[in-house]
């Protein structure tokens, strides 16, 4: 991941900062930067979004192609997650890059395990045989810090935005199965993001802890709890990730601030995705070379 180097008298700074609730840019320990969200990026996608947390920038885009439900699920479509960190920083090239892209793929199959986060039955089409199966692909442009919540929040926004072609089975009187897809391009599926979890990070600096960290501040942290957190303040995972150690004091506490962080973080998001899409095709569309 990338990181920044500070001198001691830097993180000292930061640390007795962070203890009085006074971050470097002014914000208060559990308050997120502001973000930029902008779905329908991608034209060429089932859906699509883009989010830029100050100096992060995530791209998402989805494609949903029928494929063969699992054995295991018989009844029921599956997401397969893919990422790509591009960005520009020499740290993300190469092998470095793989292994950041590995773990982020790891955890958000880890988060969307979850039976209820997405309605997986609702992308069956016929039992056993046919299902749509969603590619979603994650692309991170630039890296700035606090990477995995500003996924999570493409991710939800991509979902939210995804549709998806009705098609029908056909049998004739030989018992064979043919596929009809709907020839009206807005006669479409959508899925129900209602349940679809956010990641929180949360880092320990000093005695204390803070969400939405900056990469001055995550180089002042030794460990890091990585929360997923429903609409409903349900906690579906938590990861710690870093060198340091955690108390369970302190695990509960930053469980606490991870499910009133998460509940907020959501409402706001989604007031922002329902504006978005009331406007229509009226919206200006800034897209990701903007």
């Amino acid at each position: 991941m990338a990181s920044v180097v500070l001198s001691e008298a830097e993180k000292l700074y930061i640390v007795h900062g962070v203890q009085e609730d006074l971050r470097v840019d002014g914000q208060g320990c559990e308050d997120y930067r502001c973000a930029e969200v902008e779905t329908d990026v991608v034209s060429n996608t089932s859906g699509s979004a883009r989010v830029k947390l100050v100096e992060t920038d995530i791209l998402v885009g989805i494609k949903a192609e029928m494929g063969t439900p699992k054995l295991e699920k018989p009844d029921e479509g599956y997401l397969e997650f893919f990422v790509d960190c591009s960005s520009n920083s020499p740290e993300l090239e190469g092998r470095g890059g793989e292994e950041l892209g590995t773990d982020i793929a790891n955890t958000l199959y880890r988060v969307f395990s979850c039976e209820n986060s997405v309605d997986l039955k609702s992308l069956c089409i016929n039992p056993k045989e046919h299902c749509w199966v969603l590619y979603v692909d994650v692309l991170l442009l630039e890296c700035g810090g606090n990477i995995f919540d500003a996924i999570s929040i493409a991710v939800k926004a991509a979902l939210f935005n995804t549709r998806i072609p009705k098609v029908r089975v056909l049998e004739d009187e030989e018992g064979t199965k043919e596929i009809e897809l709907s020839d009206d391009p807005y006669d479409c599926i959508r899925l129900s993001v209602d349940e679809v979890p956010c990641i929180v990070t949360l880092s320990k600096i000093g005695y204390r802890h803070v969400v939405d960290a900056t990469l001055q501040e995550e180089a002042c942290s030794l460990a890091s709890l990585l929360i997923s957190v429903t609409s409903k303040g349900a906690i579906t995972s938590m990861k710690k990730v870093g060198k340091g150690s955690l108390d369970p004091e302190s695990i509960f506490e930053m469980m606490e601030t991870g499910q009133r962080v998460g509940k907020s973080l959501h409402i706001a998001l989604q007031k922002i995705l329902d504006e978005e899409e009331s406007l229509g095709t009226s919206r200006p569309k800034v897209g990701f070379l903007g």
